[in-house]
């Protein structure tokens, strides 16, 4: 049995150490703005690459938007699980999927057979609605 052992370096390390800060997800672009406002010299199709290693690896998940694909480290890299995301802010929370009985009943329903699946589910937070709907309220008073 071959083993692929993934080279370690400084960038891919400082790829994840940004990854592992961030408190929900985030762009690749953003996370290469990050990094080199910090003063890393680390080029784009680096940090891609590097992103795509760590969600092939299962270190991190990767959704995607209208807006694009958005990355975020996994706190267990082992445990299969589903996001709902903040439009507005980022924030994510790892959810329980409906049960799993429910996509096999779906799935034979259309006599289709599930190979995988990703559950995201988008919306804005309660800190976000407050802030959206404080700003609603302040801009009607004037």
């Amino acid at each position: 049995m071959t083993t692929t052992r993934t080279r370690r370096t400084a960038q891919g390390t400082a790829v994840r150490a940004a990854l592992d800060s961030m408190a929900g997800f985030i762009s690749a672009q953003e996370l290469h703005r990050r990094l080199s406002d910090e003063g890393l010299k680390i080029g784009i199709a680096t940090v891609y690459r590097q992103l795509n290693s760590l969600v092939e690896s299962r270190d991190a998940d990767a959704i995607s938007t209208p807006e694009g694909q958005l990355y975020r480290a996994c706190t267990d890299p082992e445990a299969h699980h589903h996001h709902m995301v903040c439009t507005s802010c980022g924030t994510t929370i790892e959810i329980e999927p409906p049960d799993e009985a429910w996509f096999a009943a779906i799935a034979g329903a259309h006599r289709f057979e599930v190979h995988s699946h990703t559950l995201d589910v988008f919306g804005i937070c309660a800190d976000c609605r407050a802030e959206r709907d404080s700003r609603a309220a302040r801009d009607s008073a004037e």
